[in-house]
């Protein structure tokens, strides 16, 4: 570009504002969610783009606007790491305007979010991270929990295989937030259960070599081997396991946190028996599988339970949005836990005190491949846990919020 040329388009650009104040001034700054996910990392699958895709169909479902403003959805890469999770969602709120945050993928990801959202007085939709210390002692007035937690995967599954015969569990866990708290709770219910606990063991996040933790698994003795893993840490411990011939001295497998995606990455057969806990499953009802439809044709693979909690948390913070006429964060988390929660899988459910969102949880089991109808028919549902069974009891979370 010639020097001519680049003071001509400097001109212009310094002249617009007074040649069309107007024109800027007829545009209303967007309401922008921003979405912190794991892009590239083991959680991106589960959550991810289709995080994104979930999010622009509760937008476009909405209408596009609210207050008069466009709605936008930016998404960035929090790495699973609390310290860029932290640093970006400072940086959007501080100089971007990001009116409301969502996903967190990592549960120490996730926390080190809700700290900046409290201090700066924004709504979190927590989404990704499953740690129940979200909604306990770590809790926020700004922070909604839409997806699974710890205490709800560990009291669906670790109590079921308890009640069938399993009563010694081992447990390899994933060595941060997450799989702490997830061993921990599904510890408690399985003692609560009557079983016991023969140790644990506990492996890096991302770790691709899981032999010596099979290894001593299979030497507790135990009835039970829980998984306290996630994403491609689930899958690879999986398939490790099936290598070494876990189940073969009668073990059985407790996979405490089985997301559909991970069922697609392992095949059907891989999976076969599996025993999971969550609140959505795209075959669930008529209004389930219409939406599952639409994401399909964008995302090319079915939704879990990360992107419709996205899809509902969305929905139901511009619902409140609309109705409050303002996005302050106060106002908004008022009228969000004031209001039910409806939506494609939601019917009057409530949003407590300390943020926890009471969806009715299911127990599933992965049908044999043989039996699959249609792609993707991958679960066959064993019971309906209601909200009072499925989550923590309101008075042991150690939220401050709470009232004694």
């Amino acid at each position: 570009m010639s020097r001519t040329e680049r003071r001509t388009i400097v001109g212009a650009l310094a002249a617009l504002p007074l040649a069309a104040p107007a024109t800027l001034r007829a545009q209303p700054r967007p309401v922008q969610i921003g979405l912190l996910s794991d892009m590239s990392g083991p959680f991106r699958d589960v959550g991810g783009p289709g995080n994104r895709i979930a999010a622009e169909l509760a937008v476009q479902d909405f209408g596009g606007s609210v207050l008069g403003r466009p709605v936008t959805v930016r998404q960035a890469d929090g790495q699973n790491r609390a310290d860029v999770s932290a640093a970006l969602a400072r940086e959007w709120i501080d100089n971007l305007g990001v009116d409301v945050l969502a996903d967190g993928a990592a549960s120490s990801s996730g926390l080190a979010i809700q700290e900046v959202c409290r201090e700066k007085k924004r709504i979190y939709i927590i989404t990704g991270p499953a740690t129940s210390d979200m909604t306990g002692a770590k809790c926020s007035p700004y922070g909604m929990h839409f997806g699974f937690d710890t205490y709800a995967l560990a009291h669906g599954t670790g109590t079921a295989l308890t009640k069938a015969g399993g009563n010694s569990w081992y447990f390899i866990t994933s060595d941060y937030a997450f799989g702490h708290a997830l061993e921990r709770d599904t510890m408690a219910a399985v003692r609560a259960n009557g079983g016991q606990v023969l140790g644990a063991v506990r492996a890096p996040l991302n770790n691709a070599d899981f032999s010596s933790f099979l290894i001593q698994a299979r030497a507790s003795g135990a009835k039970v081997i829980g998984f306290a893993l996630a994403g491609l840490d689930l899958q690879n411990c999986i398939k490790q396991a099936a290598e070494f011939g876990l189940t073969r001295g009668g073990a059985r497998i407790a996979t405490l946190l089985v997301q559909i995606t991970d069922i697609v990455a392992l095949g059907q057969r891989t999976c076969e028996g599996m025993v999971l806990t969550d609140s959505f499953y795209w075959d669930l009802n008529d209004a389930t599988r219409a939406w599952a439809q639409r994401y399909v044709a964008r995302m090319k693979s079915p939704p879990g339970l990360q992107h419709a909690a996205v899809y509902t948390g969305v929905t139901h913070w511009l619902k409140s949005v609309r109705e409050v006429g303002s996005t302050e964060a106060e106002a908004v988390a008022a009228r969000m836990k004031a209001t039910p929660v409806n939506d494609m899988y939601n019917t009057d459910v409530r949003i407590r005190e300390d943020g926890r969102t009471l969806h009715t949880m299911y127990l599933w089991e992965i049908k044999k491949q043989a039996e699959a109808k249609q792609p993707f028919d991958f679960c066959s549902l064993l019971a309906t846990i209601p909200p009072e069974q499925a989550w923590r009891p309101l008075s042991e979370g150690g939220c401050p919020l709470v009232r004694s």
